[in-house]
């Protein structure tokens, strides 16, 4: 288990070996999947400080995280092999989720969003900071050169998977009260 805390913490600090290996080692496919699990479920009990502390906001927020990053992290595979490829480009899903999902790293921290005078700065801060892992996660396992290539790859995806993100708390919101 310390291996699995040792990968979350050279992920949410950036670093580009710790991305190179995770990226190649089949191994750690169960962990990346419960970075991500963890993540959403970081955010669906942070959101109980913007919006109240019931069950049905922590389920709907932390469904509404969890499909939101699979949305994106299908989209970076789908742009960053299909559309915008480099030369060097060889990636399997596998790879991408790997390194994506360590990305959500830093989403963990999203748990501290419960207490409300915190809850803005914590979402905003967060956000971008796993934007930025998800960038250097996204280079690492399309292998690019370009930073500027990956930066794009995930701002795209990233606006599609927002939009599938508002589109889904619009048809499912109205259910929480």
């Amino acid at each position: 288990m310390s291996l699995f805390f040792y990968r979350l913490m050279g992920a949410a600090m950036l670093d580009a070996g710790m991305y190179e290996g995770i990226e190649a080692d089949r191994r750690v496919t169960f962990q990346a999947t419960a970075a991500v699990i963890l993540a959403s479920l970081a955010a669906g009990f942070g959101a109980t400080g913007l919006y109240g502390g019931s069950l049905r906001i922590f389920v709907m927020f932390s469904l509404i995280a969890l499909v939101t990053w699979v949305a994106w992290a299908t989209l970076m595979f789908q742009l960053g092999t299909r559309l915008l490829p480099e030369p060097e480009t060889k990636a399997t899903l596998g790879q991408l989720l790997r390194t994506t999902g360590f990305a959500a790293a830093p989403g963990l921290l999203q748990v501290f969003a419960v207490f409300p005078a915190m809850a803005v700065p914590v979402f905003a801060g967060t956000t971008v900071w796993m934007f930025a892992a998800m960038v250097i996660g996204v280079r690492h396992a399309l292998d690019y050169q370009s930073t500027w290539r990956a930066l794009a790859v995930c701002a795209v995806a990233a606006a599609l998977s927002l939009g599938l993100a508002i589109l889904f708390s619009m048809l499912f919101g109205s259910t929480v009260s």
